[in-house]
């Protein structure tokens, strides 16, 4: 049966980029006709080279595939330096704290901040160009001052998400072998101070030899340990330096950056992206995804710590030459109108969020935007899961008066940007369906090998063309890069990108993503692996096995079950399973954050294993919807487990 669809706004559309699908098509034409011809014009278009490239793609080393070889550049000249004579009392980023404090930082602003920090890692820390430097931040304009100072200079940053843990934060900093550690006493979250100085303290108590200087950004002055001839104070050190620094001349393929991200297995992957085919996409999908135009004002609720900050808050709106909004709160503090009381005063143009968001958004008032003046809004967004059809509509309806493009945007970490989104001046959309792909992306739902599934059939989502802002490598581990992402789905005898994602593609083309298909769960918008909850879980000294699966949940899109079996020498005084809940969740959050905290953990006698040992987790994750197991059972090792575990479920009231 055919969806209903919802056309583009008109007047949007006569000024949009992409106006209509024929020129959609026009380009998914020229992509498929002449690939590098296509790439070779937008990289020609959009970057201002030092030195010009002489291949556009080399395939000769699949799937560690090089862009633009030989071209020389640096990525602050894109997002900063081309836009001062032009754009320099611009704001490039408004700030908005937690607290209501706003600051306007104008390119030019930027420009001194970014040389200022620049100069501080270059010449006082000895950073230089391929060092790595991990940052532990707020969502503070100090922030993207450092993720650009880090690219002026050539050195390499990884953002670490400020809720994960001091296990968490020592594990990212020991696989990349960070230099130095950019920090800031705290921040404020619902009105609070908060602190992240001491997760850094206590992160390098225990075995990170790499580190050399830690600095600290003072925000809210917080008292805090300081560790003579290794923690400096930002707030003092950046007073005396220059404000200008001479960019790094830095190579296509050099990296730009590395993001941690949760797979599979329990240990975190370093996921590599690129200077140039990076920034080239960022800028492009921003100006065909957003359709942000040179007065408009762009706002992203991501946090750094995740590639949606990355590439829609930080790279991607500075390449644009856009303004974007830096929010250090929650959308819902002090009440559930403050995204929409920033809408209207700020007069934002973009407003880009998650499923999550809009879900709580809704709940907790789903007539507020009714309160304040959103018209300024032009595109609507989504981003980190599937967005089911009654928030769409809501977030259609209410908050975009029914005039507004929302676009469903799929991407990923490994993606470096938006893969399949629909175009605000162009796509017909159908609720909670990401539509098409991008044009110059080939995406593709096949079987394993490498067949196009049937209309409504769900198969597996793969790119089968490389694209200049995928995934590099793994750091370090360039085995697992080909295991993780091309070890699965072989088409015409060339194994191609699988996404971990399942998807359906309808009887018209449209692309619908059903989620994972393999061990990551998606939180929030935010991927964990089982393996790692699950090694965290462990830890409980009374825990001998641990299963974690996925259950759906209507606020964050999916929720953390966990089924443990307990070891057989536990005391009789354990307590109460409400009581061990508890307990295992504060391991969960010191292992990793808060973020992975299970919303049930039950107790079971055992694990649906197979005779090799292989725990069955499609049994597992159907118990924990209250599905039906039409699974066959008796390939079990224990075929009456799945009962058991069953009645353990229902006594335990998941």
């Amino acid at each position: 049966m055919l969806q209903e669809k919802y056309y583009p706004n008109k007047e949007f559309a006569k000024q949009a980029r992409i106006k209509n699908m024929c020129e959609y098509n026009e380009l998914m034409e020229w992509a498929k006709e002449d690939y590098e011809g296509f790439w070779d014009h937008w990289a020609r278009e959009k970057i201002d080279w030092i030195e010009p490239y002489e291949k556009v793609l080399d395939e000769s080393d699949a799937p560690f595939y090089k862009w633009f070889v030989g071209g020389k550049l640096n990525v602050t000249q894109q997002c900063i330096d081309r836009h001062i004579e032009v754009r320099k009392n611009k704001a490039a980023i408004i700030f908005e704290g937690d607290r209501g404090d706003r600051q306007i930082i104008t390119y030019l602003r930027l420009y001194r901040e970014v040389n200022r920090m620049a100069n501080l890692l270059r010449n006082e820390f000895g950073v230089k160009k391929g060092d790595r430097v991990v940052l532990y931040m707020p969502m503070i304009p100090e922030a993207a001052y450092a993720m650009l100072a880090c690219a002026r200079i050539g050195a390499i940053h990884s953002v670490v998400f400020g809720g994960f843990s001091a296990e968490a934060l020592r594990d990212r900093i020991q696989d990349a072998e960070a230099k130095v550690i950019i920090t800031a006493d705290g921040a404020y979250r619902k009105g609070a101070p908060y602190m992240l100085k001491p997760v850094v303290d206590q992160a390098l108590e225990e075995g990170c030899p790499s580190v050399e200087k830690v600095l600290v950004v003072q925000r809210n002055n917080e008292d805090i340990i300081w560790i003579g001839g290794r923690d400096y104070s930002y707030n003092e050190m950046i007073e005396s330096q220059p404000d200008t620094c001479e960019p790094e001349v830095m190579d296509s393929e050099d990296p730009l950056f590395l993001l941690y991200t949760s797979g599979s297995t329990g240990k975190p992957k370093g996921v590599q992206h690129s200077q140039a085919g990076y920034i080239l996409w960022a800028q492009m999908t921003m100006e065909w995804v957003f359709d942000v135009k040179e007065n408009d004002t762009y706002w992203c609720t991501a946090d750094i710590g995740w590639i949606t900050g990355h590439t829609y808050i930080v790279y991607g709106p500075l390449a644009a030459g856009a303004t974007t909004v830096m929010f250090e709160g929650v959308p819902t503090y002090p009440d559930a109108g403050r995204a929409w009381k920033m809408v209207e005063e700020l007069r934002i143009n973009q407003f880009y969020t998650a499923p999550t968001a809009i879900r709580v958004l809704h709940k907790l008032g789903e007539h507020e935007p009714e309160k304040y003046d959103l018209s300024s809004l032009k595109v609507l967004g989504t981003v980190g899961e599937p967005i089911d059809p009654p928030a769409w509509k809501w977030y259609y309806e209410v908050v975009g008066g029914g005039k507004c493009a929302i676009v469903d945007t799929w991407w990923q970490t490994e993606t470096g940007g938006h893969m399949i989104s629909p175009l605000p001046g162009a796509t017909p959309v159908k609720p909670a369906c990401a539509t098409f792909p991008l044009p110059g992306i080939m995406a593709e739902v096949l079987e394993r090998d490498g067949t196009p599934v049937a209309p409504g059939e769900q198969g597996l989502l793969c790119i089968t063309r490389p694209w200049p802002s995928m995934i590099r490598t793994i750091w370090g581990d360039p085995e697992r890069f080909k295991k993780s992402y091309f070890g699965d789905v072989v088409k015409e005898g060339q194994p191609v990108y699988f996404s971990g994602d399942g998807a359906v593609v309808d009887e018209e083309g449209y692309i619908t993503i059903t989620g994972r298909v393999d061990d990551v769960i998606n939180v929030s918008g935010h991927r964990m692996g089982t393996a790692e909850i699950e090694s965290a879980i462990k830890k409980h000294p009374h825990v001998a096995e641990v299963a974690v699966v996925g259950r759906p949940d209507p606020i964050k899109g999916e929720s953390i079950f966990a089924y443990i079996v307990l070891k057989d020498d536990i005391p009789d005084n354990l307590g109460e399973e409400v009581e061990l809940t508890k307990e295992i969740n504060e391991v969960i959050a010191r292992e990793i954050g808060n973020i992975a905290k299970a919303d049930a953990i039950v107790v079971v006698p055992g694990l649906p294993k197979t005779r090799s040992g292989k725990v069955m987790r499609r049994i597992l994750r159907a118990i924990a919807k209250g599905e039906e197991i039409k699974q066959d059972i008796s390939t079990l090792e224990d075929p009456s487990i799945v009962a058991k575990i069953q009645e353990a479920v229902r006594c335990a009231g998941c």
